[in-house]
């Protein structure tokens, strides 16, 4: 589950500038583990929201990116010829460094490189490090596309841009342990973890964040730069404060977005289990998921303590109309809450899910979760493996790193079992199977342990920005390390998930970040933005018997146009991604917004035809017509405009 967490993370964060980091198995992992950065390079939904959402002051200009590679000159000698590599004027290079820095294990790693060069004069060199453990960074930060790099220009103003792949992600020596890159049943984890071990082999122990520290010091020498800016995302954060710790001289100013502290002592996840109620409570701030719940914090504790104790399972359909069974315990549950800081589409439907699923109807639920499940990367987006190496190396754990695999179980449960009751929030001691400790309990010795540098933290100007709906990443976390400098100061964001420079539809972090790097004074109090969809109101009963007449075949179809807006959320926007109906039909993501075809939330009642996104807002802003067809609804044609509804049914006019 940890894994999960972590893996989707490391997806997008949302649908703003990148879509949507994870709680312990590379699928489960994959929305626990600490990742996520920024949108892909060439996001439809990145592209359209600097289009449509960029205020004027921003000034990005589209195309302005490259400077050519004249412009640049290297402070040092690369170790090896850089080239142009992509539109922007970005150059690459490799950097080739030990695969053991001790010399006892024979072997190297080649470091894939980009590097952007800043136009004249330059103010310096900034790091972009992704987030996972597993997610390189140059596939994340898409230096080589102008639109990405219009951005980071605005954030870093006079700073050359770098993003190269850590060991074992990306194109340096890409980690690919199939099992862990996609669902797969929990008690499946155990054997999956411990045969990815195997197949990386004793190599297994040089892939601790220790080791991703100095890989990001050889490239820095390679580059020949004395002393270099780092921004972090998620997992990124920690592998920043890592190489500050390793090699405080070198570190100019550390941009920390999502922040996982270097010595988070945290193998339960307990800061995660204590930060959803008031991370859900913020989100439904203001009355906003009243339609669904008046207490979004109490209905996601009851129902996940329910879950526990009696998993409910069913029937899902998909998009090509076949099914599949999906199961959802506690622990699945609490892994589709976590990912709801990422998935804007998923916050979206979470409230009503939820209390559908109370009063007994747990399709929306068992749809939701099978959506989450499947929105794992490949190995070249963010390695399963390569997270299982980083995080069984470093831990912490409640064992000892020599300790067999056999007798790990019993301390995990006795380390459990000698916590205070609320130390799990409102959730059950079995919550800690959320995290890292569980994942990581078949690992091969040695299993956590690996020392990070000795410090002193650096006196330097450091910014941190957190989300207040950020559970996997909390701000208590941010907080925290922002204590320990100086010169660092915190912005928090309410209402916006993990990644907040990729997911803030206001833009305030942003501003705020560019002001920070010129030494300009700025605000670290930024104002609630509305979400990119408002949250669903409750399901209508799927136990139809009768016929619906106009007045509620209406009120269906307008919860069926709702539903399918936070379903083509949960795709990203990309054009032919599809989500499938509750009760069968489809949407498929087109590049003006998105296409029904029979797509049903109650069954007999299916709603077919087009919308385009008018407005980027937030919210969107969607209209369009369709056609309501089926045997227990009014037939007739509906036009969205406004947000509502209307036409007729059954030759009657509705919604005027």
């Amino acid at each position: 589950m940890a894994m999960r967490l972590a893996l989707a993370g490391a997806l997008v964060s949302s649908l703003s500038l990148g879509l949507g980091v994870g709680l312990g198995s590379p699928a489960r992992a994959a929305s626990a583990a600490v990742s996520a950065t920024t949108a892909p390079s060439g996001d439809p939904v990145l592209a359209g929201w600097l289009r449509f959402a960029t205020p004027p002051s921003v000034g990005l200009r589209p195309g302005a990116a490259g400077v050519g590679v004249a412009a640049w000159r290297p402070a040092g000698k690369l170790g090896t010829a850089s080239v142009p590599c992509g539109e922007s004027g970005v150059l690459c290079t490799e950097v080739v460094v030990p695969l053991d820095r001790s010399g006892v294990t024979p072997g190297s790693v080649t470091l894939q490189v980009q590097v952007l060069p800043a136009p004249e004069p330059e103010r310096g060199m900034v790091f972009l490090i992704a987030g996972g453990p597993g997610q390189g960074s140059i596939g994340s930060f898409g230096l080589d596309t102008p639109a990405n790099v219009d951005y980071y220009r605005f954030l870093f103003p006079g700073y050359s841009l770098v993003a190269f792949d850590n060991r074992g992600t990306g194109q340096s020596g890409l980690i690919t342990c199939p099992g862990l890159q996609g669902s797969y049943p929990p008690e499946q984890e155990p054997a999956r973890v411990a045969a990815c071990a195997d197949v990386i082999g004793p190599s297994r122990v040089h892939y601790a964040t220790r080791d991703h520290a100095e890989d990001l010091d050889a490239v820095r020498v390679a580059l020949g730069r004395e002393r270099v800016a780092l921004y972090g995302t998620s997992y990124g954060t920690k592998l920043s404060l890592a190489y500050a710790l390793a090699h405080p001289g070198n570190v100019e100013r550390l941009l920390l977005d999502s922040v996982v502290p270097a010595d988070l002592g945290e193998p339960f996840r307990l800061h995660t289990l204590r930060a959803i109620p008031g991370a859900l409570s913020e989100f439904c701030g203001g009355g906003l998921c009243r339609a669904a719940t008046s207490n979004v914090a109490r209905d996601v504790s009851a129902l996940a303590n329910r879950l526990q104790a009696a998993p409910v399972s069913g029937r899902v359909t998909r998009e090509n109309g076949s099914t599949r069974t999906v199961r959802v315990t506690g622990v699945d549950f609490l892994s589709l809450v976590v990912d709801a800081d990422l998935d804007p589409g998923i916050a979206a439907s979470l409230p009503a899910v939820v209390r559908a699923a109370l009063a007994g109807d747990a399709q929306p639920l068992l749809r939701l979760v099978d959506v989450d499940q499947r929105g794992f990367e490949s190995a070249e987006e963010l390695s399963g493996g390569l997270f299982a190496a980083t995080v069984c190396s470093d831990g912490p754990f409640p064992w000892a790193p020599d300790t067999p695999v056999a007798s790990r179980r019993g301390i995990i449960d006795g380390a459990v079992a000698s916590l205070p009751a609320d130390a799990f929030g409102p959730f059950g001691r079995w919550a800690a199977g959320i995290g890292n400790a569980q994942f990581c309990s078949s690992w091969p010795p040695p299993a956590g342990g690996a020392a990070l540098g000795p410090g002193p933290l650096p006196d330097v100007p450091v910014l941190a920005v957190n989300g207040g709906l950020d559970m996997r990443t909390p701000t208590a976390s941010a907080v925290a390390v922002v204590r320990q400098f100086p010169q660092g100061r915190l912005i928090v964001v309410p209402g916006v998930g993990h990644s907040v420079l990729g997911a803030d539809p206001s833009f305030c972090a942003a501003r705020a970040v560019r002001q920070w790097v010129l030494g300009e004074a700025f605000s670290d109090q930024c104002a609630r933005p509305r979400p990119l969809l408002d949250p669903l109101g409750a399901y209508p009963s799927a136990r139809r018997v009768q016929r619906a007449g106009t007045a509620e075949t209406l009120d269906v179809a307008t919860k069926t146009v709702r539903d399918a807006e936070a379903m083509w959320l949960t795709t990203s926007g990309r054009p032919g991604e599809s989500r499938a109906g509750l009760f069968g039909g489809r949407l498929v993501a087109t590049e003006e917004g998105l296409r029904l075809v029979r797509y049903s939330v109650v069954p007999g009642i299916e709603l077919t035809g087009t919308l385009a996104v008018t407005g980027f807002g937030p919210p969107f802003t969607f209209e369009g017509v369709v056609t309501v067809g089926g045997l227990r609804g009014a037939g007739g044609l509906l036009g969205l405009v406004g947000g509502r509804l209307a036409g007729t049914l059954d030759g009657t006019l509705a919604g005027r």
